[in-house]
């Protein structure tokens, strides 16, 4: 990864891990891609490589990414979905030449076009999150409980009673916070 940079939030969770890329929209926001050769560096990530990556492009991505957070913010409210975010959504699942391809391992792999474009890397961010919203696969949608946070993530915990889009972060703060509330409260309670 490139060092000047946030760390990408990763998960296991396409679409929601792409939402994550502006993180604390509720706070101080983080953007994870604030240049395009980052967003190239995040696909990777996901197995979905590209060649590069223009300023327009990474525009789209930002739109994107900032409609499939207001439909799944929805879905997890379980309010109506944005017409505006839905159409976006769509458009973007249609828009791409991605296949996917079983690897000899037995796992499925995104191919994208010959030109591996951004816009392919794209529709399959937007079919992992029509799958989701649909509710398709074995989970659901929830809002991380931090107040600067509030990022939708797919929980498939057992219990789906998860709280934090990240434990180690968003999780790890609030804890942090009723430790140091606690400790003010009774100063004894430290020894």
């Amino acid at each position: 990864m490139r060092t000047g940079f946030p760390d990408f939030r990763l998960g296991s969770v396409l679409a929601t891990s792409f939402t994550g890329t502006l993180s604390e929209r509720h706070g101080d926001a983080v953007e994870r891609i604030p240049t395009p050769q980052r967003l190239v560096d995040w696909l990777a990530v996901y197995g979905l490589a590209v060649d590069s990556c223009t300023a327009d492009q990474l525009d789209l991505a930002r739109e994107l990414r900032e409609s499939i957070h207001a439909a799944a913010t929805a879905a997890a409210i379980q309010d109506p979905l944005p017409a505006s975010a839905v159409q976006v959504i769509n458009d973007f699942s249609a828009r791409g030449r991605a296949a996917a391809v079983l690897t000899p391992e037995g796992d499925r792999q995104w191919r994208l076009s010959s030109a591996a474009c951004v816009e392919d890397a794209l529709s399959v961010i937007a079919a992992d999150a029509i799958s989701i919203i649909a509710g398709e696969r074995d989970g659901q949608l929830a809002l991380c409980a931090s107040p600067t946070c509030r990022a939708a993530f797919f929980d498939t915990s057992q219990s789906r009673t998860r709280k934090w889009c990240d434990m180690n972060t968003c999780g790890n703060r609030q804890k942090k916070a009723r430790f140091n509330a606690k400790q003010r409260k009774d100063p004894r309670s430290a020894k």
